[in-house]
């Protein structure tokens, strides 16, 4: 979905074509799983993440064009609405100093886009949903510019065959709600990790990530409130669900099927029989380079999302894109839950995994996610050992250890590690994640939106993480 397009309406032949397009690559892409064709490089690392546009009272403001333009580096970029954006970070090698080379890259973005933004009239915000946008500001006139984005609603909207999303949200408080358009996906901004990894690994990586995803998710929310409502602890993971949520099989979000046994390769015959094609182009690359393939894979927004890239030489490599994550709230935080799950990544991928399924079971793991969404560290998750475990002693006992062994492992220097495992350890000791800090001051201030949009802002510009902010 990172590509531009002309068109935004399409030919009953266009889908037949994409379709047998689609047939084809998949096809090819199972036989390079087969013959082992893709990537064993080591691992690499690397991240995208949303921002929001705010003016001084704390308001969505749509200026994404105007900062983009003016800010002029191709690392930043427009989101489905004009106030949003995205940075991006060049991919390195997460050995020695690499998480710390991406963790530099993002704040050199941030502080060059609040600079350039500042003299524009807006501010960058780094939080899950806005708490102050409301269903005036999701409309049409505020979505960017990309036609892509403006195809992207016409196909959601036919296979909708014209119904209204349908928002229902059940958490401290309810939400029940109709809207017309896709515009609600631009409500939920994220912190997205990427792991590229051997072919051999991919499987186990995949398997992996599903299975952190609860814990992941739980020291990371960042998104208690939705139109003035207290729902979940994330609550971006309903929202993005219902948001995008259409005629078929199965949620074009979702926490998938299954685990991975072999390969990779039953997730995307998974995309080519189960989902409806949203955007049919014309191929515009040769077929080696799956254009349709990896386009049809980008409207598919798995929680935990197979990737084909391709290396600098040409050669087809897999990567896993870890969705889970809200974005913010400061730098620190997010390169610590970064850490934390590289960390993690490398310790069970070090390990045997003959059965994971038998160890914990997937539609276990899909429901420790969902449960640590809901309520997010006073879940109680099931794991791998069959007991029950409260999710923040499984994190203080079990998971920092692992990712301190993890990160060990990459050759990370134990100052940078203790920094960031510490900022874990107290973040999940004192229960006082970006929603949880969200949540008692939307309580205290009677329920002030604008109020806390703009302490929030005050309290993530002096780069403290979340545990330190205080009442």
């Amino acid at each position: 979905m990172g590509q531009e397009i002309v068109e935004s309406s399409f030919a009953h032949e266009a889908f037949q074509q994409f379709r047998q397009h689609l047939r084809e690559e998949t096809q090819l892409l199972t036989q390079w799983i087969a013959d082992r064709h893709f990537s064993n490089r080591d691992l690499i690392i690397g991240l995208e993440l949303e921002m929001c546009l705010v003016d001084s009272a704390g308001l969505p403001v749509a200026k994404n064009d105007e900062v983009i333009r003016a800010v002029d580096i191709p690392a930043v970029v427009p989101e489905l609405a004009r106030f949003n954006l995205e940075f991006n970070v060049d991919p390195v090698s997460p050995r020695g100093q690499g998480i710390q080379q991406i963790s530099d890259s993002l704040q050199a973005t941030w502080s060059r886009c609040r600079n350039t933004a500042a003299p524009l009239g807006a501010s960058l915000l780094s939080i899950g949903i806005l708490p102050t946008l409301n269903e005036g500001h999701l409309v049409l006139d505020n979505m960017s510019s990309l036609h892509r984005y403006r195809a992207l609603n016409q196909q959601v909207m036919r296979l909708r065959r014209g119904r209204p999303t349908h928002v229902d949200i059940s958490g401290v408080e309810s939400l029940v709600c109709d809207h017309l358009d896709v515009m609600l996906e631009a409500g939920t901004t994220s912190l997205q990790l990427h792991l590229q990894v051997p072919q051999q690994r991919a499987a186990d990586a995949y398997n992996w990530s599903l299975v952190l995803s609860a814990p992941m998710v739980a020291i990371s929310a960042n998104s208690p409130l939705l139109f003035g409502k207290l729902l979940w602890q994330e609550t971006r993971v309903p929202l993005f669900e219902q948001a995008v949520a259409m005629d078929g099989p199965i949620n074009r979000v979702s926490f998938g099927t299954g685990y991975a046994s072999a390969d990779l390769s039953f997730l995307f015959e998974e995309n080519e029989q189960l989902y409806p094609v949203l955007l049919p182009l014309e191929r515009d690359q040769e077929v080696h380079r799956l254009p349709s393939l990896r386009l049809h894979n980008g409207t598919i927004w798995r929680w935990n999302r197979p990737i084909v890239g391709y290396d600098d030489d040409g050669t087809p490599h897999l990567r896993i894109e870890h969705r889970v994550m809200a974005a913010g709230p400061t730098v620190i935080d997010m390169t610590s839950q970064m850490a934390f799950y590289y960390g993690l990544m490398v310790e069970y991928l070090g390990r045997e995994n003959k059965d994971l399924e038998a160890s914990l079971p997937f539609l276990t793991a899909r429901s420790n996610f969902y449960d640590a969404a809901r309520v997010g560290l006073k879940a109680n998750v099931s794991w791998l050992d069959g007991k029950k475990w409260p999710l923040r002693k499984l994190v203080l006992e079990e998971l920092l250890p692992a990712a301190r062994r993890g990160l060990i492992a990459l050759q990370v220097d134990a100052t940078s590690i203790d920094r960031w495992l510490q900022t874990i350890e107290a973040r999940v000791s004192s229960g006082r994640t970006g929603s949880q800090w969200q949540a008692d001051f939307f309580t205290r201030s009677g329920r002030d939106t604008a109020a806390l949009v703009r302490e929030y802002r005050s309290r993530q510009e002096t780069g403290e993480p979340v545990h330190e902010w205080g009442d």
